[in-house]
């Protein structure tokens, strides 16, 4: 980890400075005095979170193109944090590699994982390279850097090559070119805001048939928007699932209120994991 200044907001950030999740973080907290902390794995964002060692974390939490990232839900209920914020980043993966290098000097490419997965078609064509998913875009640049192996190329965006001092090998190849990350910004105590108008929350529905449509007929009915669904299974009780759901709505409206305390009577376990301004603006 590397530790902020004594500046009085202190983040939590995943990765390493010029990696997507810096540049979200950079972007919602555009104007706002603040000090970095990076971590390498997500866990140890929201531990950081939850202890209130930091105000706010940073975590990516679905991509448009690879779809959640199912760790991140897991790590945010496990240790009680609150959603209080989102961020849309549009994702654009570069090959890079150390200055003078080509592609035809390539043998290895180290990514994260949703990096690789996102640049599928464009790998294919170069069937010998070895892969190595690695914790982040970013920190896989500055790997490169560090390693000084001209046969060694990383996935990661353009600020991150002009950080770690790289060439742009290859540009724009994920496969999706409207591909886009979302971002949670966490913390551990819940923020009211009024201009809230999304909510994600987390159930579990009786184990029988119909169950999950009668919860979501609770929205539909109510003419509520429900934006994202997604399934965890419920440790040791086998194809039961946990549903992490996100609906438009504000918690103050008594309406939309009534619903949510109708529907959590129905369900097995609720829990509201926040109530924030969705960025309508972000893609």
């Amino acid at each position: 980890m590397e530790e902020p200044g004594e500046k009085e907001l202190r983040i939590a950030c995943f990765g390493r400075p010029g990696s997507y999740t810096d540049e979200a973080m950079e972007l919602y907290f555009d104007g706002r005095d603040f000090a970095a902390a990076y971590f390498p794995h997500f866990e140890d964002v929201i531990q950081a979170v939850a202890s209130r060692k930091v105000r706010y974390g940073v975590l990516p939490i679905e991509n448009s193109s690879t779809g959640g990232i199912t760790d991140v839900y897991d790590f945010i209920h496990r240790y009680d944090c609150c959603i209080v914020g989102e961020k849309y980043v549009k994702i654009d993966h570069c090959l890079l590699g150390l200055p003078g290098t080509t592609i035809d000097d390539i043998r290895e490419v180290y990514s994260h994982i949703q990096g690789l997965n996102q640049c599928r078609d464009y790998l294919k064509h170069h069937p010998k390279w070895q892969l190595h998913p690695y914790f982040s875009t970013s920190e896989s640049a500055e790997k490169v850097r560090d390693m000084k192996n001209p046969y060694i190329g990383a996935i990661a965006n353009k600020t991150a090559a002009k950080l770690y001092e790289l060439d742009v090998l290859a540009e724009s190849i994920n496969d999706n070119t409207q591909n886009y990350t979302r971002f949670f910004i966490i913390t551990a105590d819940r923020e009211e805001v009024s201009e809230a108008d999304k909510i994600t929350l987390v159930l579990t529905t009786q184990h029988r048939p119909g169950a999950l449509y009668h919860v979501l007929g609770y929205f539909f009915y109510n003419g509520m928007n429900m934006t994202h669904l997604e399934s965890r299974p419920l440790k040791g009780r086998p194809f039961e699932y946990f549903f992490h759901i996100d609906v438009m709505g504000n918690l103050s409206d008594p309406a939309t209120a009534r619903v949510l305390h109708n529907l959590a009577e129905h369900c097995n376990y609720f829990k509201i994991l926040g109530n924030y301004v969705s960025d309508r603006g972000g893609i």
